[in-house]
Order: structure tokens, then C-alpha cells, then sequence
């Protein structure tokens, strides 16, 4: 199955994380990560609930559910043994370079990410996309519309608090993170796939 790397400044947007795990889940490719890019998601996952209100103890606690729930639906998500490549492409941001070494020993034919300048095509190697995850997402649904509709249906489903339609969280994801392409595709499929879950 196609493996994508994604970059901690896609996993951190909520429901952009919401769409991209819910369509990993659905089949369409196979997700990876590493512990650094867990532990920074972790780490900044606490600080937007802290931003949001949530006292530091709580906004911590659900970080960590966040990041188990993770592990536990992708338990062959996790890149190891990528730490002899870290130091070794030359990229702009040294930080970065955890990124790329994970995605190689990970297999990845993409890595997702909104840092586009931080991976110049100059200096990653050749067999590796770089991506936004708004590109990666148009690029995933168009493989099978219908189940990028139904992982919307999926998504509606589990929102309690606020409750939103399918059509509501695509125009989310469009006003949002500018999948306008993944609209295009999705809408008209979820009328029927709605239908078919009453």
C-alpha cells in the first residue's frame, strides 16, 4: 500500500487530521510517523488546548489520549531505526531532517507537509514527493471519490460537540485548508452514502 510521512504541521490542524487519518483508515494509504514527529505533536497539541482555555494538567492529559488513539489505530505507523540518516540531506532546517529520515526507512513515496521551503526538491531524495495536505488529500480521494465521501459520513457520525452534516465539515475543509478539489470529488457522493446510513 502507498506510505505517506506525515510532518507534524498536518497532524496539528484538527479536523485536516480528522480527514487524513480517517482516510488512512478507510484504506487509501498507509500513514507513517515517528517518535519525534509524535512527541511534537504531543507537545503542541497541549498548547493549542492551553491557548483554548484548558488548564495545563487537562490540556496534557488529552494530548497523550490523542497520541495513544493514534498509536493504537495505526499500530505499523511508527518509523524506527531512521536516526543514522538524521544530519545526512543538507536540508535548510536541521530540525528537519528527522522528517526526511523517517520517511525514507519508512518506505514513504510522500512526505505530507505545510513547510514546503523547508524541503527543497534539491536536497530530498529524488524518489520522495513533497506535498501539502491539501494536494495529498486531493491526490488520495481521487483515487475512490465515494470512500473519501463516506469517511465525511464517518467523521459526521462521530462529531457530538458541535454535531456537523458532511456537507457542513467539507465546507470546513475547504474554508479552512482550501480543499476545494476534495469537495469537488466528495459532494456528489454523500447524499447517497448518507442515505444509505439512516
Amino acid at each position: 500500500m502507498f506510505a505517506a510521512l506525515l510532518d507534524t504541521s498536518v497532524l496539528w490542524p484538527s479536523l485536516q487530521r480528522d480527514f487524513l487519518l480517517s482516510l488512512a483508515a478507510e484504506g487509501l494509504y498507509r500513514p507513517l510517523w515517528s517518535e519525534a514527529i509524535l512527541e511534537e505533536l504531543n507537545t503542541h497539541e497541549a498548547l493549542k488546548l492551553i491557548d483554548r482555555g484548558e488548564t495545563p494538567d487537562a490540556a496534557g492529559a488529552r494530548a497523550e489520549h490523542l497520541i495513544t488513539r493514534m498509536r493504537e489505530a495505526f499500530d505499523d505507523a511508527i518509523v524506527t531505526g531512521w536516526e543514522p540518516l538524521e544530519g545526512t540531506f543538507g536540508l535548510p532546517d536541521p530540525d528537519d531532517e528527522h522528517v526526511v529520515a523517517a520517511a525514507v526507512v519508512g518506505g514513504a513515496g510522500v512526505i505530507v507537509t505545510h513547510n514546503l521551503k523547508d524541503f527543497p526538491a534539491t536536497e530530498v531524495p529524488r524518489h520522495l514527493d513533497i506535498q501539502t495536505p491539501r494536494e495529498f488529500a486531493a491526490n488520495t480521494a481521487s483515487v475512490d471519490p465515494v470512500r473519501a465521501a463516506r469517511v465525511l459520513v464517518e467523521i459526521a457520525n462521530r462529531h457530538r460537540n458541535p454535531k456537523h452534516s458532511p456537507e457542513e465539515l467539507l465546507d470546513l475543509l475547504v474554508s479552512r485548508y482550501g480543499m476545494n478539489d476534495v469537495a469537488d470529488m466528495a459532494q456528489p457522493f454523500l447524499a447517497d452514502i448518507s442515505d444509505t446510513k439512516k
